[in-house]
């Protein structure tokens, strides 16, 4: 937990709030005590294994307010149209690519629907991230995001093809399903509070 520690008072020197969990089912309990306290008329989530695997997403759907952008019964356009009505919305949470223990955070996204709300839009954002996501400096979170993250999200959208779903490691392809377009690098939270980082003691996620 040390590293936990450390990471979590460099975020908050940055205007983060940031707790430290032991489990994924403590920072489940937090996510959704955050979405309460929030009493959101619309709330939604930027896809992600890590808040997946809370099993929240499934608890939340068919709820009044709750936004799905990524419902597997609906075409793709339709599923767009959600995503954008989900950068207004009240409350959203998401997970990270990186996390670098001197209080910044990394992403690189496909269309941007994800870091969008981080960056400005919903008056409150809940980020989850595992252990494993903590690195040291911003080139071992490009490193990570390159050589792990990336690679493994886009193994794992079945209909995409791009080099890296057989060689593992980004190459800096022009494929149509490219899934590296936008970078974000966040550095303080402004306003101060608004949003909150919960590290998770498990490796978890890409």
């Amino acid at each position: 937990m040390e590293i936990l520690e450390l990471t979590a008072s460099n975020l908050r020197k940055h205007g983060f709030e940031a707790e430290t969990v032991s489990t994924l089912q403590d920072a489940a309990a937090i996510l959704e005590r955050e979405r309460l306290k929030t009493s959101p008329v619309i709330f939604s989530y930027g896809d992600s294994v890590t808040v997946r695997k809370t099993g929240l997403i499934e608890k939340y759907r068919g709820m009044d307010g709750f936004l799905d952008g990524f419902d597997k019964d609906l075409p793709r356009q339709e599923n767009l149209k959600i995503r954008r009505k989900a950068l207004m919305s009240d409350f959203f949470f998401t997970g990270v690519n990186a996390i670098i223990s001197d209080g910044r955070m990394v992403w690189l996204d496909m269309i941007g629907n994800r870091i969008s709300p981080v960056i400005f839009g919903p008056e409150r954002v809940v980020i989850l991230a595992g252990r494993n996501k903590i690195v040291g400096t911003q080139d071992e979170a490009v490193k990570r995001i390159k050589t792990i993250s990336a690679p493994q999200n886009a193994i794992r959208h079945v209909n995409f093809r791009t080099p890296c779903q057989k060689t593992g490691v980004c190459m800096d392809c022009n494929s149509k399903d490219r899934i590296c377009s936008s970078w974000l690098i966040m550095e303080r939270c402004v306003p101060a509070g608004r949003i909150m980082v919960v590290l998770i003691d498990e490796d978890l996620g890409f």
